[in-house]
């Protein structure tokens, strides 16, 4: 039986059940619940010393303001953009995630995207299932030769471009924090967000969403794109105007997306759910046996050394910290 003085953790979104049993092996008091709006999380956050989430849970300021003992979150996963962190940092609570747990898995669902938008293959399944053998209409397009401009050459979008080189791939990246040394190694050209949008046939996102990458790929940027061009967001919602998006696919500008991330999940109503060149997934980009086990036991031991410990490790707000 744990003492009365263990500290308690709040574990919402899912968790794999390893990364649960990793922190009660640690002796903390678990406490497992499905997804919870923040409403309903205000209400119950407050005896928890933790909370570790994933990608659906929102924790707004009211939601810290309702958790007097709280100490640390922690995400599985990469982003943060579902939690206040400022306001977090604001009452002393660390905020931690898992930036290389989801990399691999993220990067794979990024090409599978790209060759699905290519070659139309999700609208060819969904034709042949429904008893029609047509070819005509799915003439697709080569990725050799082509290529990629990657927004964003982080973790993730630099697992995407050794893939896309692997298809014979030009890339191009925009990345402000990529040095020159980094980009030569990887054989990829590093130009500005104007030169990419103008030579890319295929577009793909991986940056955070801030203040400055949300609404990046808008109309204006989309106006300056290549003819033709297919884009890809495995990254964020919200970092790609989705109304602008849709006006580009329907006016031709644009061949195709493909979307695994929407500025509003689910993303009910949004006008690309109906334009038949667009192929979705509900943000699976993580979602691999294996990336689910490393950030479910990676966060669970941060959780535990920040508790028990008091060692801060992946703290995304500390000073000089870069979600």
């Amino acid at each position: 039986m744990s003492a009365p003085s263990a500290k308690r953790v709040l574990v919402t979104d899912s968790l794999q059940e390893i990364g649960v049993d990793t922190l009660r092996g640690e002796g903390l008091l678990v406490d497992v619940v499905p997804t919870l709006g923040p409403e309903e999380l205000a209400r119950r956050i407050g005896p928890y010393h933790a909370l570790v989430l994933r990608s659906a849970t929102q924790v707004t300021a009211p939601v810290i303001d309702a958790a007097p003992v709280l100490q640390v979150i922690g995400r599985a996963g990469v982003g943060l953009d579902n939690v206040d962190v400022d306001a977090a940092t604001r009452r002393g609570i660390v905020c931690v995630n898992v930036p290389g747990g989801n990399t691999i898995a993220a990067a794979e669902h990024t090409m599978a995207l790209l060759l699905a938008v290519a070659r139309k293959i999700p609208q060819a399944h969904i034709h042949l299932r429904g008893g029609k053998w047509e070819r005509e209409p799915f003439l697709g397009t080569e990725v050799h030769g082509k290529t990629l401009g990657i927004v964003g050459l982080g973790r993730i979008g630099t697992e995407v471009a050794r893939r896309a080189q692997a298809f014979q791939m030009t890339v191009v990246a925009c990345d402000p924090y990529l040095g020159a040394g980094i980009a030569e190694r990887l054989d990829v050209e590093r130009v500005d967000l104007d030169e990419l949008l103008r030579r890319s046939d295929f577009i793909s996102v991986h940056v955070p969403l801030t203040k400055e990458t949300r609404g990046l790929i808008g109309a204006a940027a989309l106006a300056r794109t290549k003819p033709g061009v297919r884009i890809v967001n495995s990254a964020r919602g919200g970092i790609v105007d989705e109304a602008a998006l849709a006006a580009a696919i329907q006016a031709g500008r644009v061949a195709g997306a493909g979307l695994d991330v929407f500025e509003r999940e689910p993303p009910w109503g949004s006008p690309l759910l109906d334009l038949d060149p667009v192929v979705v997934t509900p943000h699976l980009g993580a979602s691999t046996a294996e990336a689910q086990t490393r950030v479910a036991v990676a966060i669970a031991r941060q959780v535990a050394d920040l508790l028990l410990r008091g060692m801060a490790r992946q703290a995304v707000d500390a000073p000089g910290a870069r979600p």
